[in-house]
């Protein structure tokens, strides 16, 4: 039994001839409740809205961002609701609602896979309370005891007597109904919704075009704005020369943004862009102009040895142990900085008057929008709503919020006149939050036997929180620098199994923005693990899968996953000529996830075959839906292993579109075999963990096909290796 904590003010509301129709099916229902029912919003509670057609809408919270979280979210209450599938479909609260409710739909935030695992047990509360309280209607309009009917495809029947009725013909009644104080959520073993392969909701309106996203925005009178920002980090706008510009076609406005930016308002957005492009424009840039990619490289390199470093683990003896052995060894990686390169470029819609902000924005967090776009408002946040929009693309950029501010500082200099705000592929490309540019010195000791005796992991480089979130520190140290490598982390422990393991950091920050990239830190520190793992297991003569067997035998539901790997790509027998093979595992986001790969390397033209991926995330709520998420996130891992760097010259980021930042193409994807293996009792995430096991397996495949380990990445910046 679970307790319900407020999860709805019950307000529905309909219009007279709904009333009039539901009136009319044998339903007592007294006048005043009646008149009360129809003067309330559409709903049964805050998650479920029931047409009188029977037509069922879920509300989610989370952003959509073709993850597939808006779907799986939606199964999830329909399973509690008991209601028919078919005439289910979602639409976005704003946060501007939940603020003004009390936050009853909660976190608007997605990201770090937590769409569904952070989140599942209130959203199945709602579609339970709701699916009891049309029951209660149902009940007092037959005058019986509710605990004598139940609920099932959007119909209720009361078994004694063989009456039944619909959802839609009680809804009215059930929005007055008290929410019950306990419920019970259904065991996943007897779902018939939730944890099954259906179809996405969102999937028919993507192909027929119907879908709306933020870059897709008409309003009436709506104006376009493109924007330009200095391109060094740590710049700023000294002055701009309007002239040439404010006589072009179109052109409505040029106006400073802020300290940094400057736009163009038009009445098409490239005749805005045209302008941009005609401004005459001084920079102060600042003496990050100085910095290049070989200057932070000499800075990380420094700190592999520095004598100060924050502790991520420590057992045992690692140091002393590797001071007084005879024979170490020892491997240096290095990964670079990578845009986050959403399909979508950033943009937002903004409409500004000094008694109302409404903003339009394809975001991964609706309530962090409305925080920024009050600010750059000036306005009281109860003033101000966003609306969020499908994303095309998100990866974690769209947590950040300067173009939404950058949407609102335009707006209220032109008010009273929707304006939208396109970052260009350039700019979106100079301006990034990017994935954290980190080297790591590993050394480990092997005993007579070929057992690591111990290692050392030293990671030198860039601390997210500092950037983006100070108080998530901890005593100066960033506890998300050790993902997947904490001995007792819950969201991504060390799996192996290591009696003398140190892991540490040094702190090295640029001027260069981190931000939170899909995958986060677990990308890099899967690549450091698992590749020196490998290293060691043929630094002791011994198989790769054996070796790790070994040092996971501690660990069930670790070994499983390898286990499942290697029996899926064959490991045990041999490969086709010219294939070779690698593996690797690890867990983070809560889940357990390893890879296999088949590669071969002919004239230096690197083909992947195939690649064979296992996750135990605990609960699967859509099986399809995972193996989609498994695929998409190793097209994403493997592009970043392969091909994606951001490097810098003179301060700023060198790649500035598609063309020098490349991206891996079908051509290149190889085959993906996915195999689910939920052993339940947790909720782990999907499409953040398995990224990170992508670019390990194809990297010991490569070693296992050339005998050349390829440390510093991307892959295909060494020019004896090239793709297809």
């Amino acid at each position: 039994m679970t307790h319900l904590e407020n999860l709805s003010r019950r307000r529905f509301v309909v219009g007279s001839a709904a009333a009039v129709g539901s009136l009319s099916l044998g339903f007592h229902i007294p006048l005043a409740q009646a008149a009360a029912a129809a003067a309330l919003p559409p709903e049964v509670n805050a998650w479920v809205v029931v047409k009188p057609d029977d037509a069922i809408v879920i509300r989610i919270a989370r952003s959509e961002m073709g993850q597939g979280t808006l779907t799986g979210l939606a199964q999830l209450v329909a399973e509690e609701l008991e209601c028919d599938w078919s005439k289910v479909t979602t639409e976005y609260p704003t946060p501007g609602q939940n603020l003004a409710r009390n936050r009853v739909w909660k976190d608007f935030s997605t990201g770090g896979s937590r769409g569904i695992r952070s989140s599942h047990d209130y959203v199945r509360l709602g579609g339970a309370a709701a699916r009891e309280m049309l029951i209660a209607a149902a009940a007092q309009g037959w005058k019986v005891p509710a605990s004598e009917c139940k609920a099932s495809k959007s119909v209720i029947t009361h078994a004694a007597s063989g009456r039944t009725t619909t959802y839609g013909k009680v809804a009215i009644v059930a929005a007055t109904m008290k929410v019950p104080e306990k419920i019970s959520l259904k065991d996943p073993s007897t779902w018939t919704i939730a944890g099954k392969p259906l179809p996405r909701l969102d999937t028919a309106d993507k192909l027929t075009g119907k879908q709306i996203y933020g870059m897709d925005i008409k309003l009436p009178g709506m104006l376009s704005a493109a924007v330009t920002a200095c391109p060094v980090f740590g710049g700023k706008l000294v002055s701009f020369d309007a002239t040439a510009a404010e006589k072009m076609p179109g052109v409505k406005k040029v106006l400073k943004v802020d300290d940094t930016a400057v736009a163009v308002v038009a009445d098409t957005w490239w005749r805005a862009k045209t302008a941009l492009d005609a401004l005459r424009i001084t920079w102060d840039y600042g003496p990050n102009k100085k910095v290049d990619t070989a200057s932070i490289n000499k800075m990380m390199t420094e700190g592999l040895d520095a004598k100060e470093a924050f502790v991520g683990s420590n057992l045992g003896n690692a140091p002393g142990l590797i001071k007084d052995a005879k024979k170490t060894v020892t491997a240096t990686y290095a990964y670079g900085f990578q845009n986050h390169a959403c399909m979508e470029s950033m943009n937002a819609t903004a409409l500004y008057t000094p008694e109302k902000l409404e903003v339009w924005v394809p975001t991964q967090n609706g309530e962090a929008s409305l925080a920024a776009a009050a600010e750059a408002s000036g306005l009281p946040v109860q003033k101000c709503d966003v609306y969020k929009m499908h994303l095309g693309g998100g990866f974690g950029r769209r947590g950040f919020q300067d173009f939404t501010k950058q949407a609102v500082s335009i707006a209220k200099q032109m008010p009273g006149i929707p304006v939208k705000m396109i970052w260009s592929r350039e700019e979106d490309m100079l301006h990034g939050a990017y994935h954290p540019k980190t080297m790591c010195k590993l050394t480990g000791v092997l005993d007579e036997q070929g057992n690591i005796k111990a290692m050392h992991m030293r990671i030198s480089g860039q601390s997210i929180l500092a950037a983006v979130r100070p108080e998530g520190m901890q005593g100066g140290m960033d506890p998300a620098v050790f993902q997947g490598l904490n001995v007792d982390g819950a969201e991504g422990a060390f799996t192996y199994k290591i009696d003398n393991l140190l892991i540490d950091h040094a702190m090295r920050n640029t001027h260069i923005p981190p931000g939170f990239w899909r995958g986060v830190n677990l990308n890099q520190n899967a690549i450091y693990v698992e590749c020196f793992i490998d290293e060691l297991a043929h630094a002791a003569k011994q198989d790769p899968v054996e070796f790790r067997r070994k040092l996971l035998a501690h660990n069930p539901k670790a070994l499983n996953v390898l286990e499942t790997v290697a029996k899926g790509i064959g490991w045990d027998t041999k490969p086709a000529p010219g294939v070779s093979r690698g593996v690797a595992q690890i867990m983070g986001f809560g889940s357990y996830v390893g890879a296999a790969a088949e590669v071969s390397v002919t004239n230096g033209k690197l083909k992947i075959h195939r690649i064979v991926a296992a996750t135990d995330c605990g609960h699967v709520v859509n099986p399809a839906q995972v193996e989609r998420q498994v695929e998409g996130s190793f097209a994403y891992g493997l592009g970043s292993v392969l091909y994606n760097e951001c490097t810098i010259r003179e301060g700023r980021v060198e790649q500035t579109n598609f063309h020098n930042y490349d991206v891996i193409r079908m051509a290149a994807m190889p085959k993906v075999e996915t195999i689910p293996i939920p052993s339940g009792g947790f909720w782990g995430g999907v499409g953040e963990p398995t990224i990170a096991v992508a670019g390990p397996a194809v990297l010991n495949a490569i070693f296992a096909a050339t005998g050349k380990r390829y440390r510093t990445l991307p892959v295909f910046r060494h020019s004896d290796l090239q793709s297809v």
